[in-house]
């Protein structure tokens, strides 16, 4: 048996909890709480954190649009350089104006995710963003809610929680990333 063999978790899956279908209701009623708590989308700028945050805010903004019958601006955030949980050598990220794809400064932000856990990765994004800009407002859009937060973050939109032990994972799969469309509870098997 190779040495990383030994190291890699096993993991079985333990059930489906979202079908395709189910993704997109809850999608629609996502974007339908969106635009009912910001008073339509005048000023909204649907930020999605890369990987699966980019599809679900691109997916979020056309239904916005369909709903306010005018465009809704949605970027791409990258925090891979601002995480505190992995490693710390290496250089501070270079950030410039446009990565996200519009300016963000003075816009009531949606910072969109597929699962909220600890929280680190949005502190990582909070940080991120404000070296874009300084928004009016920021809320929090996640597919998935599974609790065992390490910090005081919460979501404004959820579409599902989930409680789940710590050996359990959650794991989006979406069309644009994965080939598959599902959200399925796995288990680390030790």
């Amino acid at each position: 048996m190779s040495q990383q063999t030994a190291n890699t978790p096993q993991i079985r899956e333990k059930g489906r909890l979202m079908s395709a279908s189910e993704i997109e209701r809850t999608l629609v009623r996502l974007a339908h709480e969106v635009v009912e708590k910001n008073n339509g989308g005048e000023n909204l700028g649907l930020v999605g954190i890369k990987r699966r945050g980019v599809p679900l805010a691109q997916r979020i903004g056309e239904m916005i649009a369909n709903i306010e019958k005018h465009p809704v601006e949605t970027g791409v955030l990258d925090i891979s350089f601002y995480r505190d949980d992995l490693s710390t050598a290496g250089p501070r990220p270079t950030v410039t104006p446009g990565a996200i794809g519009f300016d963000v400064t003075g816009r009531d932000i949606i910072l969109m995710d597929d699962v909220l856990y600890t929280g680190r990765t949005i502190r990582a994004a909070l940080d991120a963003l404000f070296d874009h800009g300084r928004p009016r407002s920021v809320q929090l859009l996640v597919l998935i809610d599974r609790g065992h937060r390490e910090l005081p973050i919460e979501a404004t939109f959820v579409g599902r929680t989930i409680p789940t032990s710590s050996r359990e994972i959650i794991e989006v799969k979406l069309n644009e990333v994965d080939g598959q469309e599902q959200v399925l509870l796995v288990e680390r098997v030790d």
